[in-house]
């Protein structure tokens, strides 16, 4: 009867070791956004238009490439925040959930207990906004996508902006807003209204988060496709260069003095790909971050020499229409909580 006795306070000590070592863990989590640039499979889609990124098409993209982009994305994921791979990860341009099933099951990224959020977007390409979480690291509590509607209440084929909750220890909630806003494809002036519309949308997102919880933690990240000082950001958004004290549930960018651009045009670096929280981050005592826990993650196998313009250029999986074997056209961006 003793030896079983004993037994049990052995048990029940490793086990509060283990959730006082849990517990030690999620004092510190990490958020990270990439967009993965054209992460498609290789089947055809008819809802959308994927031609271009199948066997046959003018990529001639195959299932080797598509598992190798795989591995890439995989390998940039499990090396930004160190010991631990990100808590949170939010992805673009991926084709479809199943691209996000493969990424979390079969690479790397099977060792860790990653769950995925998706939905189908409204984009005419297919391109979505996904989500990864550590399920035993963090608990995510719900989640929704929001669309763009234009002047007729009618839904913009574009990507819509995805909203998730997650509880934090000490009972928390955390908001975070995940973005891919539409691109300049047409050209930045001709353009300028769809990112205006996107940056209201999300505004009015954020106020509602607010009026419900004043002083609420939230994170906003994504590829805007527009720089921080740029109308979207600084007028749609209202997302200013530094926190006023004065003002309470300002929303804050902390990519607006970056040196180090995410997104490389012939021979010009730009700040697409941001980091942007409430003000309740930043004065809270409990659950907090700041300026200098938000960066650029520019690993060196992300990056090669620029001949043509020199410095250093993105390691595409294009260039142009040829495979290059790279990652992708746009630099992770990560953000670290600390409690």
């Amino acid at each position: 009867m003793r030896h079983y006795f004993t037994l049990f306070l052995i048990l029940i000590g490793s086990q509060f070791s283990t959730l006082l070592a849990q517990k030690a863990e999620v004092d510190r989590i990490h958020i990270l956004f990439y967009n993965t640039e054209n992460l498609f499979d290789t089947s055809d889609d008819p809802a959308t238009e994927d031609e271009e990124f199948l066997p046959e098409g003018d990529r001639h993209w195959t299932n080797f490439r598509f598992h190798t982009k795989l591995n890439h994305i995989s390998k940039v994921l499990l090396a930004t925040a160190g010991f631990e791979p990100p808590e949170i990860i939010g992805l673009c341009e991926v084709e479809n959930r199943g691209v996000l099933e493969q990424l979390a099951k079969n690479t790397a990224l099977k060792n860790y207990s990653y769950r995925i959020i998706h939905k189908d977007s409204p984009d005419e390409r297919g391109i979505d906004v996904g989500l990864l979480y550590r399920s035993d690291r963090i608990q995510a509590l719900t989640y929704h996508y929001i669309p763009l509607l234009n002047a007729n209440h009618e839904v913009e084929k574009t990507r819509e902006i995805l909203h998730a909750e997650f509880l934090l220890a000490g009972d928390d909630t955390l908001h975070v807003f995940f973005n891919h806003w539409p691109s300049r494809y047409r050209g930045q002036a001709e353009t300028e209204a769809d990112r205006m519309l996107a940056a209201t949308t999300l505004r009015e997102a954020v106020l509602k988060v607010l009026s419900h919880t004043p002083g609420a933690r939230i994170v906003i990240m994504g590829d805007f496709n527009d720089q921080p000082k740029d109308e979207s950001l600084k007028s749609g958004l209202l997302a200013t260069k530094k926190d006023d004290h004065a003002v309470q549930d300002e929303l804050i960018n902390l990519s607006y003095n970056w040196k180090q651009g995410t997104i490389k045009y012939r021979q010009t670096w730009s700040i697409f790909d941001q980091i942007i929280v409430s003000d309740g981050l930043l004065r809270n005592r409990e659950w907090n971050t700041s300026a200098e826990n938000a960066k650029v993650v520019d690993l060196p196998f992300l990056l090669e020499h620029d001949e043509k313009y020199q410095g250093k250029k993105l390691n595409r999986t294009y260039v142009g229409f040829n495979y290059h074997g790279g990652f992708s056209d746009h630099l992770p961006i990560l953000l670290e909580l600390d409690r």
